[in-house]
């Protein structure tokens, strides 16, 4: 009986011991989880999965710790940030950009512009219980005022900054301001749903929305998995182009036309994508995007503070003279090679094609782009080269929306300067067709440097004057 009691004791104290074990080691799991979730933001899914591995855990202990370090988490986070318990977790991030650029012109009466800039990006972003996110980004700027002389913020195309003015101070503006939340998040289906200033829903290239701009509205994302090779994505956003309240009509000529100053201008749009993997070295991508301008006739370039330029206005209120509902037509192919030398890992090359067609103007009314891209970078010694070359008339798309360093020079007499308050000067916008030559290499993962250069003519030129423009930049690039 002595040793039958003996084992049982034993047994016991080893269940104990086994308990007390897991006991602590969840424990410590917890508070390591915890720590690392506010210091580095490493995954506790991945550690736990790992404890299961390794048999300190079972599945059902598994999960009872997920559940308890996510309430542990939330408490810890909450007593050390000062947050409240709702607020799950703070995210930084940023990037500087240091820039030589140059544009010049074949023309004579042009000389050449060189300039050494800046952009500087610093975002935080708040998670937040019940999927939601709350997002601040702040960016460099140079200020723009409108025709009227008023200062209105800083460029919406750009965030680069000039250095200039014998080293004045310089702004920083709100580069995006949001809330954000994502209710659907299921293995087939993903949903978002964002409000404020926001970064663009739409997956449309320079050609169609400048990346620096930042719309103001509200914009939606969906997601399904048709299966596990082909997605289908649906992108839709409405944005405010501008608030006329009373004094809309102070620049306009006294004898010209005003609109309602209940017409405030607004652009909306909808985006259906399919990307395809075709085995694990091809993918696709179909889409298809109708775009659309309401109260366009609320739109001058003696109003509104239009850095880019192309459209054709009338000549005396600056109003836009078409409309502007294009239907957009994108396709793209990427194939990877299993190596290539210099190059570490699978090669992609992808080739990619873009379309536009606005039958809301009767003539120059198209656009189009075809491209191809050898890499791509992103981490430490990839790198990345872009070719493409594009169309795009001065009735296609609104001028104010499209990628401001694509551009060329406007000689005086240019019919499409009418209406704009500007005789000459180098332009980017519309009215625009040329190539794209563009480098891109990482030093390290988080630094890289990148070539660009654009060649370009207008396609409603000045009679008997050349519109044979260049435009160079020269960029290096630190992230965090």
């Amino acid at each position: 009986m002595i040793p039958l009691f003996t084992t049982n004791t034993s047994l016991t104290n080893m269940n104990q011991f086994t308990k007390i074990r897991r006991s602590k080691v969840a424990a410590g799991a917890a508070g390591i989880m915890a720590l690392a979730a506010s210091s580095w933001g490493q995954s506790a899914d991945a550690l736990i999965d790992k404890l299961v591995e390794k048999g300190i855990l079972n599945v059902k202990e598994a999960n009872q710790l997920r559940e308890e370090t996510d309430k542990g988490f939330t408490q810890a986070y909450s007593v050390k940030s000062g947050m409240p318990d709702w607020v799950t977790s703070l995210k930084f991030n940023g990037d500087f950009r240091g820039r030589f650029e140059e544009n010049n012109a074949e023309n004579p009466t042009y000389h050449s512009r060189d300039r050494y800039r800046y952009r500087v990006r610093f975002g935080i972003t708040a998670s937040l219980m019940n999927d939601f996110e709350v997002g601040l980004r702040l960016a460099s700027g140079n200020p723009q005022t409108n025709p009227g002389g008023t200062l209105v913020g800083g460029q919406p195309i750009t965030a680069n900054t000039d250095l200039n003015s014998l080293g004045s101070r310089k702004f920083i503006w709100v580069d995006a301001a949001y809330a954000k939340w994502a209710p659907l998040h299921t293995g087939d289906w993903s949903l978002s749903l964002a409000i404020g200033k926001i970064d663009n829903p739409f997956m449309l290239s320079n050609m169609i929305w400048d990346y620096d701009i930042n719309p103001e509205g509200a914009g939606l994302q969906m997601g399904y998995n048709l299966n596990s090779d082909h997605v289908l994505k649906f992108n839709g956003g409405i944005f405010v182009l501008d608030e006329l309240n009373q004094t809309v009509g102070a620049p306009y000529p006294a004898a010209s036309p005003r609109p309602s100053v209940s017409h405030d201008p607004y652009v909306y749009g909808a985006q259906l994508l399919l990307e395809s993997k075709w085995g694990s070295k091809f993918d696709t991508a179909l889409g298809l995007a109708v775009m659309n301008i309401g109260n366009r006739d609320s739109l001058s370039a003696l109003i509104q503070p239009f850095y880019n330029s192309g459209n054709t206005r009338n000549a005396t209120t600056g109003v836009l003279a078409h409309n502007f509902n294009p239907i957009i037509g994108t396709a793209s192919a990427t194939y990877r090679l299993d190596s290539l030398p210099t190059y570490d890992g699978a090669f992609p090359i992808k080739v990619m094609g873009e379309y536009m067609n606005n039958p809301g103007a009767p003539a120059n009314n198209v656009g189009y782009r075809v491209g191809l891209t050898l890499g791509k970078a992103g981490r430490k010694k990839a790198w990345e080269i872009n070719y493409r070359y594009q169309s795009l008339e001065a009735d296609a798309w609104f001028d104010a929306l499209v990628d401001d360093d694509n551009g060329a020079y406007y000689a005086a007499g240019n019919p499409q300067m009418a209406g704009t308050g500007k005789a000459s000067g180098w332009f980017g916008g519309t009215n625009v067709k040329g190539h794209l030559f563009q480098g891109t290499y990482n030093f390290t993962d988080f630094v890289n440097v990148t070539f660009t250069y654009y060649m370009n003519e207008l396609i409603i030129n000045t009679p008997g004057k050349n519109s044979d423009s260049g435009h160079f930049m020269a960029d290096i690039m630190w992230k965090f």
